[in-house]
């Protein structure tokens, strides 16, 4: 498209634009019209684009270009469509574009006029597609029988034409065939060719045949030409048997094949006869013997014969078949297989079986209907006998014992008798018979074991098998044994316990052992053969294991601690303990699972006693932003292993038991308090017992006594230092403190409950204390305890509002004043140097890790 869009049009098309014409109706392949192309000096390579129709108007498919070598090129029909000119556009306009290799473009149109052309006439309706079959009755009065529809495809009038002349039949300018004459069926032709021809007015013509037949009418009655009437046959003739020829004429056909149609009238399904030919046949069984030929074995058949299917005239006879008897039937036994059953020792001589009164034989002649019993055999045929071949009588000859080394030990015995016709040709069936030897029970069922013992573990899952008990019969063949709990094997609580298998005796338990509730199980068992019986005696031994988990209380707590509290302290007096139904006290330990951050919090002693208290390890400190949380959710686990050596905790069974804590820290009160601080000390001890090391606990304890003598002397040295070289110290921005007295003790400081309140669910007064959260119920007889005058706080609730009030007016105040309090009321207490004195959490701290030294120096030791 370069020279269109410089403004200018490369002619490269030679020969176009241009006006062409085609006939309608031409082939695939006819030319239209030729044009050549010119190239450019520029395109060295020739035509980049042959030439293509881009376009045409209206838009069709019918040409396209085709190259006649070099650049001369073509404008050819398709043939897709069929160019038509009465039905399609008299005129296409064709846009042909070209490009050679020089990017040099054109475009022009090619106009193509489609010529009329004149067609054959043709043929419309039926006689378009299909020879035309026209029937006419003879006796039919002359008149039109067919009109032949035909058109010009130019619209031009038509002459229609008969060949050949001779018929009598005429066709006229409308296109209607008419018949000159009044036609016989027994005279004239039965049927006549016409060639209908239509020409237009250039003398083309197009020609079909209408094929015209005369119909015979029926005016005379068909008679029968057979003159037997009764036949006969023998029973069980197979479907196809020919039993007659039935045969008659008509009148109407003079001497030509008669087209008659033959039927039965009577209400009989055993025969059949052909339409066209009269042949009568056997439809279906005809069996003499059953019902109603049994009785009446004669059949009566009415046969029509009609010269048309319908409307027609028609003649009848009665004929008559004789069935006759044969001997067709086996002598049959209902049932064809008998079954007995007879004991042991039955006495010889003993009829088993009458087998005439089961045999039959169905056929109508008494002399096919005549049988006897022959051919006894079988595997132990010898114990048994017919009595006669008449009679079929079945007797017991010999004596069967299954107790009897002798005997085979056959419980069912397979015999076969023979029933066969005494006429020819001897028909026969078999008759089985199946006879069982009924073993008498004559023995009791024995246990392998007068007792069964079974040790079982008390974690055992349910349904799981314990053991199995095993019995023998003497009896031949062995009886089927069956297995039952017959006494014993429930409790208070489950009334089976176990349960055994019927037909293995296998052991079996329904509910979960335990052995702190039962170490022995003791029940009965009984073998039966359905008819005897025998009970042994099992006992189940419950075998320990440590199944049980340690249970705590309390199992949920909540506690509120003031944020300066001191390092060592026990949290609000409070302490868990625990007990375990199968597990020593000292086998317990403690630790925090879940929710202790930054490990505020510890258990003391950790291991090796049944009661655990809850101790402050470290401070918070929320201002360096190292604490955030406010309440700790503690889930501490408590286990029983603490017995168990380091080896073996990998295999032995080990139970946790749960306790959830709720501690809520509250930030400084408005107004200092005078405590008395302590410390506790925190142990930690994890037993690796031997019952053999007598010496341990006695070394253990002396060392233990030693230490505490130590400790509590470096204490009274440490508490006459403090108070010797560290002064109060007094801040500016806060109230004076009071001067703390250090007090070495190692039990736990007594809870001061200055405040009481009363229980709502049950009514009953218990005291607490202000600033721990610590309760107890209070003693009937029991005065309130004396206050100290800065101890006094508000109540738990009220203390909550106050610090909510503190924390509102300390965030008005300027950042620079309130970071100055916040870092004088929270920054931890940094090392003692010189001159300086250790806090009391401090000091606490110091010692219980001294003593942890001292104590992994040694053995270990259960706990106390």
């Amino acid at each position: 498209m370069a020279g269109v869009a410089e403004g200018r049009r490369t002619q490269l098309l030679k020969g176009l634009p241009a006006t062409s014409t085609v006939e309608e109706n031409s082939a695939s392949g006819v030319s239209v019209y030729n044009f050549t192309v010119t190239v450019s000096p520029l395109a060295s390579e020739g035509v980049a684009i042959l030439p293509t129709i881009v376009n045409s108007n209206p838009l069709t498919e019918a040409f396209d270009i085709e190259s006649k070598g070099g650049l001369e090129f073509r404008v050819v029909t398709t043939g897709n469509p069929v160019l038509d000119y009465e039905t399609m556009p008299k005129s296409f306009d064709l846009q042909i574009f070209v490009e050679d290799t020089a990017g040099r473009t054109d475009l022009s149109i090619l106009t193509i006029q489609v010529k009329d052309k004149n067609e054959h006439p043709v043929f419309r309706g039926n006689m378009a597609i299909q020879t035309v079959t026209i029937y006419v009755l003879e006796g039919t009065p002359p008149g039109r029988i067919y009109r032949v529809d035909a058109a010009d495809p130019e619209n031009a009038k038509l002459k229609y034409s008969l060949h050949p002349a001779t018929v009598p039949f005429s066709v006229r300018e409308s296109g209607d065939i008419f018949s000159t004459k009044e036609f016989d069926y027994e005279k004239d032709p039965h049927c006549y060719f016409l060639n209908v021809t239509v020409t237009d007015p250039d003398g083309l013509n197009s020609t079909k045949t209408v094929n015209i037949n005369i119909i015979n009418t029926n005016d005379e009655r068909p008679y029968f030409t057979t003159k037997q009437r009764i036949y006969r046959i023998p029973e069980e003739q197979s479907p196809g048997t020919i039993v007659a020829n039935i045969t008659a004429e008509d009148p109407d056909d003079e001497g030509s094949p008669s087209r008659l149609f033959y039927s039965i009238q009577s209400p009989d399904r055993h025969f059949s006869i052909n339409p066209g030919t009269g042949v009568l046949q056997v439809t279906r069984r005809v069996d003499r013997d059953a019902l109603p030929l049994r009785l009446h074995p004669n059949i009566s058949l009415t046969v029509r014969v009609e010269d048309g299917p319908s409307s027609g005239r028609d003649t009848e006879m009665v004929i008559t078949i004789i069935v006759e008897d044969v001997n067709d039937n086996p002598p049959e036994c209902n049932p064809s297989a008998f079954r007995r059953e007879v004991n042991e020792n039955t006495t010889p001589g003993t009829v088993l079986l009458d087998l005439r009164n089961y045999c039959e034989d169905i056929d109508v002649d008494p002399s096919n209907n005549q049988f006897n019993f022959t051919g006894l055999s079988g595997f132990g045929s010898n114990n048994f006998a017919l009595e006669s071949t008449v009679s079929g009588r079945l007797v017991m000859t010999g004596t069967i014992d299954f107790e009897n080394p002798a005997n085979p030990g056959v419980e069912v015995y397979t015999l076969t008798v023979r029933v066969q016709d005494i006429a020819h040709p001897n028909y026969s069936n078999i008759i089985y018979i199946y006879i069982r030897i009924k073993p008498v029970n004559e023995f009791f069922p024995v246990f392998r074991n007068l007792s069964y013992v079974f040790s079982v573990s008390e974690i055992t899952k349910v349904g799981s098998s314990i053991g199995r008990v095993h019995a023998t019969d003497k009896d031949w063949p062995p009886s089927v044994i069956t297995y039952s709990i017959v006494a014993g094997a429930g409790t208070r609580d489950y009334t089976n316990i176990f349960w055994i298998s019927p037909m293995k005796g296998d052991v079996r338990i329904l509910a979960r052992l335990d052995y702190e509730t039962t170490q022995k199980h003791i029940f009965t068992v009984q073998a039966s053969d359905q008819e005897k019986s025998t009970t042994a005696s099992v006992t189940v031994n419950v075998l320990e294991v440590n199944d049980e988990e340690p249970v705590c209380s309390p199992n949920f707590f909540s506690l509120q601690i003031p944020v300066n509290l001191a390092v060592g302290t026990n949290i609000n007096g409070f302490r868990i303990e625990c007990q375990d139904r199968d597990s020593d006290p000292r086998s317990f330990r403690y630790f925090i699972n879940e929710g202790n951050e930054n490990n505020h919090f510890i258990f003391s002693p950790s291991a090796g006693s049944n009661t655990s208290r809850l101790i402050l390890a470290s401070r918070f400190d929320y201002e360096s932003g190292l604490d955030t949380k406010w309440i700790y959710n503690l889930h501490v686990h408590i286990t029983d292993d603490n017995l168990v050596s380091a080896r073996d905790k990998t295999t032995h069974l080990i139970k946790t038991g749960t306790v959830t804590l709720s501690i809520r820290v509250i930030p400084n009160p408005t107004t200092a308090t005078t405590t008395t601080p302590g410390f506790t000390v925190v142990t930690r001890k994890e037993n690796l017992y031997s019952g053999s090391a007598w010496y341990v606990p006695f070394v253990i304890t002396l060392g233990s006594l030693l230490l505490l003598g130590l400790l509590g002397y470096l204490g009274l040295l440490l508490l006459t230092w403090l108070r010797t070289h560290c002064p109060p110290r007094i801040n500016a921005t806060e109230k004076k403190k009071p001067k703390k007295e250090v007090v070495v003790t190692m039990t736990k400081l007594n809870t001061v409950f200055d405040g009481e309140a009363r229980d709502p669910v049950t009514g009953r007064i218990y005291e607490f204390n202000t600033r721990s959260g610590a309760r107890r119920w209070k003693k009937s007889n029991e005065p309130l305890q004396p206050v100290l005058a800065m101890q006094a706080m508000p109540s738990a609730t009220e203390n909550s509002g106050q610090g909510m009030d503190r924390a509102e007016a300390s965030s008005k105040k300027e950042p620079s004043e309130k970071r100055k309090e916040l870092t004088a009321a929270t920054k931890p207490a940094a090392k003692p140097s010189a001159g300086q004195s250790e806090s009391p959490g401090q000091a606490g701290l110091r010692l219980q890790k001294k003593k942890e030294e001292s104590e992994d120096g040694g053995l270990s030791s259960p706990a106390p």
